[in-house]
């Protein structure tokens, strides 16, 4: 039996256990141990309980062992609400009577000092060399809402799944992910699985998720990660929920240096970089959100709507002004907002003649306090145009009087016949009254509810790109052999470019010479003007030196350029010795890009394309893409820059080749995934020219291990 075999059938025993013992039992209210024992009665565990204490011989009438080293062989979990001096000769005790897990609630551990993280690590060893499965220190403990085990001290009421379609949450957060189960729950959705990790001293995130990507009850998995330690097997695990077709909806801090150094204390994690990890997980399928909402809302809209939701939506609203700021709202988000068919058109025009405009968004005016059939009537033609992939009703609610009211239209549509697409309610109002009775029937009748209608667009434009995502093929790209073998070092531009071009990346005539003779003489066989470019390897920023001479027109002006440069490198850096100079043809103006790509160290390879110049330091107008993207994807992205506008038609300049530029990047990607040796490769600019007239990698390092 393999060493991953052996951690999952632990694993399995810890979340599904025939058999717990209580490290820490007390008769105390609202001590840890005695929290644990009534979460378990309060779900009827039918498996045998028990309990240590070695201060007692009972509690409440149930017996009481002293240690763990007297529990009979072969429990299946224990938890250890113990502190942590207390916590290792707990676990010790567990290995020896053949405990399948422990879960750990103590502090004090990686979170807290160099001590602490000792203590963590002595106990991950012993705990990995019997082949137990450790859930924490520092954490929440979990609740198998399958079978019934709720193994924390959080009080915790059953909510079994009744054959519903479940939501498994796993997070390194014990609060957030509280807050995560409380919120779905709150929503009617079910829980299948809730697991807090913790400091992950043996088992982590990616362990947990393996049980529940294969987990029958579990149809969506919500993650809250502060860290990956293991991001190749992470990604692994998602294009296998990928195949199975399980959503999987990740929240992850870390995007600013704060948040990251927070990290580091919270869950002893140290952070990753955000833009890598997200590019690569979207790839896989990952929907990553920003926000708590965000992750709770998703969640449930995978849950309840399991089929791609694939147009825009319909939004039908009883307020003029909201109908301008949903406009305004998916433009920002993203989000399409298809007009109806002009059937739809007529019907929706004929609901209330020179009152009611078939558009979308629809305005049914005050017309819809008058009449509320309204509702009933402006849905069904929605629900069969094939312009739209959902509806959503953005209504004001003013009391608690009114929402049945409106609502009910909708309600009585809903209990006639199934859907044909998403319907969704989000009221205009926040914290209006709205009754239980209402809610709880509307989500009875998979009708989720919002509290905002930019709550519900925001989910629902994560859900369009998910699926526009999950579309995109993914090639496997082979390794090739090359002319020149990429040795340990910076590779200067020369060499470099050379490289590049024989991936079919396009650069400018040029070549390398070490005389100022040999310089002109290229020079005039590719036609002036041309640059001089200063090369060695120890010089990766030659601009910053003086090393770049632009615009030489003649053999003089060569030799003046040759002069400049030598003067300009030796006083930058006075011991360099250069290897030689590039002659290099000088090309025609266009829009500067910039294209990197690297592999990471944690995550693998990795592209990045940006608006070169001064918009890369002063906007940082890049974006973090996965490296075997297409073109034509590549072109969408660098279209969603924020100075995108440069590469259409602006202020007189043509449109740029947008698809040459994409090309070169993904060319660039296909080097770096074909490459693992090779640190990083820096294309710097890329200028682009007039649409259909190509683009070029005028600069070009590539650095190797």
């Amino acid at each position: 039996m393999s060493a991953e075999t052996t951690s999952q059938h632990a694993i399995q025993r810890l979340l599904r256990p025939r058999s717990i013992a209580i490290v820490g039992a007390s008769p105390t209210p609202g001590a840890l141990g005695n929290s644990v024992l009534g979460n378990l009665d309060r779900f009827g565990y039918q498996g045998a309980i028990h309990l240590i204490n070695p201060n007692r011989t009972e509690i409440n009438g149930r017996p009481c062992l002293k240690s763990t080293r007297d529990l009979p062989e072969g429990v299946d979990c224990a938890v250890l609400a113990v502190p942590q001096a207390a916590a290792m000769d707990a676990v010790q005790g567990c290995i020896e009577r053949g405990v399948g897990g422990v879960v750990i609630f103590g502090a004090g551990f990686a979170e807290l000092n160099a001590e602490g993280r000792q203590a963590q690590e002595h106990l991950a060893r012993i705990a990995r060399d019997a082949g137990m499965a450790i859930e924490g220190p520092n954490c929440l403990g979990y609740i198998n809402y399958v079978d019934g085990v709720p193994m924390t001290f959080a009080p915790t009421d059953n909510v079994p799944l009744a054959g519903r379609r479940a939501v498994g949450i796993v997070s390194q957060s014990g609060a957030m992910a509280t807050v995560l189960r409380t919120a779905l729950h709150a929503h009617d959705i079910a829980v299948s699985l809730f697991v807090s990790t913790g400091n992950e001293a043996l088992n982590g995130l990616e362990d947990f998720l393996d049980l529940m990507i294969e987990d029958e009850t579990t149809h969506v998995l919500a993650l809250v990660a502060e860290q990956f330690r293991d991001p190749p097997r992470f990604r692994a695990l998602m294009r296998r929920a990928r195949e199975l077709h399980k959503p999987v909806v990740l929240l992850h801090p870390g995007r600013s240096a704060a948040a990251r150094e927070s990290a580091q204390t919270h869950t002893g994690a140290m952070s990753g970089d955000w833009d890598v990890m997200r590019a690569l997980t979207e790839r896989e399928g990952v929907a990553v959100v920003e926000t708590l909402e965000q992750l709770i809302d998703v969640a449930e809209l995978f849950i309840r709507f399991p089929e791609p939701i694939i147009g825009g939506p319909a939004i039908i609203t009883d307020s003029g002004a909201y109908k301008g700021m949903s406009l305004d709202y998916c433009q920002q988000i993203g989000l399409d907002l298809p007009q109806p068919s002009p059937a739809a058109h007529a019907i929706l025009d004929g609901l209330a003649p020179g009152l009611i405009h078939g558009t979308n968004p629809l305005d049914l005016t005050a017309q819809a306090l008058v009449d509320p059939l309204l509702y009933r009537k402006a849905l069904d033609p929605l629900l069969v145009d094939d312009a739209f992939g959902s509806v959503i009703y953005a209504s004001i609610v003013s009391s608690g009087a009114m929402a049945p009211r409106k609502f009910k239209p909708v309600v009585d549509a809903a209990k006639e016949a199934r859907f044909e697409k998403p319907v969704m309610i989000a009221m205009l109002g926040d914290d209006g009254d709205m009754p239980r009775e209402t809610l709880s029937e509307l989500r009875a009748l998979n009708i989720p509810f919002f509290r905002s209608p930019e709550r519900c667009l925001r989910a629902l434009a994560f859900l369009q790109r998910y699926y526009r995502r999950k579309q995109a093929p993914i090639a496997p790209v082979a390794r090739k052999p090359y002319k020149h073998k990429l040795l340990a070092g910076i590779i200067p531009e020369h060499v470099a470019k050379k490289i590049l071009e024989a991936e079919g990346i396009p650069v400018p005539p040029a070549e390398f010479v070490t005389t100022i003779e040999d310089a002109q003489a290229a020079a005039r066989r590719m036609g002036y003007p041309v640059a001089l470019k200063a090369q060695a390897s120890e010089l990766a920023h030659k601009s910053d030196v003086g090393g770049v001479i632009l615009g030489l027109n003649s053999d003089k002006d060569l030799a003046d350029g040759w002069s400049r440069l030598y003067s300009n490198v030796a006083l930058g850096k006075p011991d360099l010795v250069l290897d030689g100079v590039l002659v290099e043809k000088m090309a025609p103006r266009g829009v500067e890009l910039i294209f990197g790509a690297r592999n990471d160290k944690d995550w693998g390879p990795v592209l990045v394309v940006g608006l070169g110049g001064v918009f890369t330091e002063a906007l940082h107008d890049v974006v973090t893409l996965a490296p075997d993207l297409g073109a034509e994807a590549i072109a969408t992205e660098l279209r969603r820059l924020k100075g995108a506008a440069l590469l259409g038609a602006f202020r007189g300049s043509p449109a740029r080749d947008v698809d040459a530029a994409a090309a070169i990047a993904a060319k660039l990607g296909a080097f770096i995934m074909a490459h693992p040796e090779v640190a990083e490769v820096d294309v710097n600019p890329v200028i682009v020219h007039g649409e259909g007239e190509g683009a070029l990698a005028l600069d070009a390092l590539i650095v190797v291990r």
